[in-house]
């Protein structure tokens, strides 16, 4: 076992399977493939997506979360264009193949679609973040209401180049996190 390995597991090696949170215990048995396949659409990082994928086996959840979350604690500016590309605008539907679509509207779902006047106001406060810090304007939205992901567009519109790039790794990270819990 990797010294990696035996940082990502609580429990002694000789733990089989069965005893692992059954959800993890999946994961560690998916296939190479299927498992950075599906990490990526968690995080579309690849020196991400390879450093939770040679974390396996993790004996728990808080286990792998600890892992996912340290991974991403940093992003570099590239790694950041490549993970925002699979996003649509916050308010718009995925509408590109790089966008999870279904992933993209379950954690919009806050977002009011039907109430012109938020439409409005989420595509204007794209289109001035986009012209701000030439990106799209990321925010978890899960569990966030119209309301909320506004006032937030307004307060980052503020935010310096870095530390806009500290809350766009931030809302990756938690993003990320989100899809591999539901994932699992």
């Amino acid at each position: 076992m990797s010294d990696r390995s035996a940082a990502n597991t609580a429990t002694p090696t000789t733990t089989a399977a069965t005893d692992l949170d059954p959800d993890v215990a999946s994961f560690n048995a998916l296939t190479e493939s299927d498992c950075r396949g599906r990490l990526t659409s968690c995080l579309n990082v690849p020196r991400w997506v390879e450093h939770v994928a040679a974390g396996r086996p993790f004996a728990d959840w808080p286990a792998l979360a600890s892992a996912a979350e340290h991974a991403a604690a940093s992003l570099e500016p590239g790694e950041v264009d490549s993970a925002l590309a699979g996003h649509p605008r916050i308010g718009e539907k995925a509408t590109d193949a790089k966008h999870d679509a279904e992933l993209s509207s379950r954690e919009q779902a806050g977002v009011d679609a039907s109430d012109s006047a938020v439409v409005e106001a989420l595509a204007a406060g794209n289109a001035a973040y986009e012209q701000r810090f030439d990106r799209v304007f990321l925010i978890r939205a899960a569990g966030r209401s119209s309301t909320e992901i506004l006032a937030e567009l307004q307060r980052r519109l503020d935010n310096d180049d870095e530390a806009e790039q500290a809350e766009t790794v931030t809302q990756l990270r938690e993003i990320a996190l989100l899809r591999l819990k539901e994932m699992l």
